[in-house]
């Protein structure tokens, strides 16, 4: 394995929390550990070659390689599923109740490669059943991680995956393509929107509100100050009467933000 020397490690750390908000300060073995094969196969004795040749690539594609070896993309389905519960049971029909345009703006903020937003869009077709069609439901889904948004579209799981997922889910929403894995039906899939999109972009793009924002246990990785102003670009991008979910391992001090707690992980814009 390369090590990297204390300079090199400060680089890099700073330029990935100036630029990802990811704090890796605590996470030097980790960073040797997944990028030495990527040194090696490249050809490079050491990170300070290793860091020049990214930083000086104008094309960014060596930077996206480094972050997606760095960022940890693990997720399952029905992860955390008490906010699925409510999110069926609680805002599914007040959103039903108030929308006068039928329409449903929710974005997977860190989806992964995807168990997330199909989650939602498999419980979306479920509870409107028929009525479906008369809804606009698409699903925003974002990553900053090329290869996870790769695994996400094509929508491919293997069986052991699904073992938490409803029976009847396995049935109407997948397909087996073999032994091991099945594939999201395109009814599923095409509810869902997968775009590659920074958290720290200085400015959100998006010309509508949402009525529900879900970005869970991806702020784990950041510090205080940087967690705060993400919250307040999601409040900001909240309708009034949405909500935010967060993971369960994350929280928000009551003081920090215009959010209202609902319940653990769960806040709502009043």
């Amino acid at each position: 394995m390369i090590g990297i020397t204390d300079r090199d490690f400060k680089t890099l750390i700073t330029y990935i929390k100036s630029n990802y908000g990811i704090n890796l300060s605590q996470k030097k073995h980790l960073i040797e550990g997944r990028l030495s094969n990527l040194l090696i196969e490249k050809g490079f004795e050491n990170f300070s070659e290793y860091l020049q040749y990214v930083f000086a690539d104008g094309t960014k594609l060596e930077i996206t390689s480094l972050v997606n070896k760095l960022t940890t993309n693990h997720t399952f389905f029905m992860r955390e599923t008490a906010h699925f519960t409510y999110f069926e049971q609680q805002v599914l029909p007040y959103l039903q109740a108030t929308s006068k345009k039928k329409d449903l703006r929710i974005w997977s903020a860190g989806c992964s490669t995807g168990e997330e937003p199909y989650t939602l869009a498999m419980i979306i077709a479920d509870y409107f059943g028929t009525e479906k069609m008369s809804w606009n439901a698409k699903l925003l889904a974002t990553d900053i991680s090329v290869k996870a948004l790769e695994t996400a579209e094509k929508g491919i799981y293997s069986l052991e995956s699904l073992d938490s997922l409803h029976a009847s889910w396995k049935l109407n929403y997948f397909r087996k393509l073999n032994k091991e894995n099945y594939q999201i039906l395109d009814e599923i899939k095409n509810e869902v929107i997968f775009r590659i999109f920074n958290l720290m972009d200085e400015r959100f793009p998006f010309k509508q509100k949402f009525h529900v924002i879900f970005c869970r246990n991806v702020m784990i990785y950041f510090d205080h100050a940087t967690k705060m102003e993400l919250i307040k670009k999601f409040y900001e991008m909240t309708e009034s009467g949405g909500y935010l979910f967060i993971g369960h391992s994350e929280s928000i001090g009551r003081e920090d933000t215009c959010y209202k707690y609902v319940m653990p992980a769960v806040y709502r814009k009043e």
